[in-house]
Parts: structure tokens; sequence; C-alpha cells
């Protein structure tokens, strides 16, 4: 059974979707790449959310308020086998630095992997606890970001990846 909970963040309203067997995607709203039609699986909310979703929620939490820099809720992203090698170099990404595309397909044995670790680092469900606003083009440059790009600036400032916006106004 699927069943999904929204949280609200500094970065807007996130829908948690989890399986018995963990949580399967964490989308932002207007996310490049939501799952077309209605969400997936039944709502729940207040003693109705499972353990799982409920852990996910204090991690993130944390994860905003500064204090956590590492996750450790169950997962059960959908997705290929490749997808899942990259989605697990993703999560190996440390708080706070950042890996280019071409670095991740060189940890997967081939630099010419490039284009396929991109799409699949687009099509992560389990936005920022599989970090992938960590990965940027190999010269610096923030490249794409489902969430969009405002919102990958913000992650990236919140870890201090990048310096704080001086008298940045509220982009959410």
């Amino acid at each position: 059974m699927v069943v999904y909970a929204h949280l609200e963040s500094p970065i807007g309203r996130l829908r948690l979707t989890a399986t018995e067997r963990g949580l399967s995607a964490v989308h932002m709203e207007n996310h490049a790449h939501l799952p077309p039609g209605p969400p997936e699986g039944n709502e729940v909310s207040g003693t109705a959310i499972p353990e799982v979703i409920v852990q996910a929620m204090d991690q993130l939490r944390g994860y905003f308020a500064g204090t956590r820099t590492t996750f450790s809720v169950p997962l059960d992203p959908p997705g290929s086998d490749f997808q899942h090698r990259v989605w697990e170099r993703l999560a190996a990404i440390p708080y706070g630095t950042t890996r280019s595309y071409g670095q991740l397909a060189a940890e997967l044995g081939d630099r010419h992997l490039t284009r396929a670790v991109g799409s699949a680092n687009g099509r992560n469900p389990i936005s920022i606890i599989v970090p992938c606003h960590r990965v940027i083009g190999s010269d610096g440059s923030l490249t794409g970001y489902g969430g969009g790009i405002d919102r990958k600036l913000f992650l990236l400032r919140l870890e201090g990846v990048l310096p704080p916006a001086e008298d940045q106004p509220a982009l959410f």
C-alpha cells in the first residue's frame, strides 16, 4: 500500500510518499519530474501517518534547522538497477560537498556515462534525502534541478557549499 503526507518546509510544501518497505518519494511543489496524474496512494495525516514518514519528517526538520547532516530513514525508490546505482552514489556524497556528473560517472566505472548519470540524477524521486542537489556541472555551474535552481541554491547555501545570499528576498 502506498501512502503520502505533506510537510511544510523552508522551500515549500513537500510530499512524502512511502510503501510498506520505506520512503519512496520526496517531491517539492512544481517538481519537474512528478509522476503524471494525481498523487499515487492515499493521503494520510495525524496518527495515520506511518512511522517511516514520521521519521523522514523529523529528519528533514532537523536538516532544515541545521542540526542534521545525514539521513537514516529506510528507502524504497522505484527505478532501474542503473538508477539505483546512481542514487546510491548520490547518497554517499557528504553534506556540504558537491560532485560533478563526470565524477559520478567515473565512480561508477565509466566516464562515458555522464549523460546517463545526469538523467538518473534528474529522475531521483527522493529529493534532499538522496541529495541530487549536490551534483553540479564540471565547470562548477549549477545545472538543472527538478525542484528548480532557486531551491538548489537554497539547499547548497544551507549546507555551506555556497555563501549565504545577502538581502535575498523570499523565493518560495
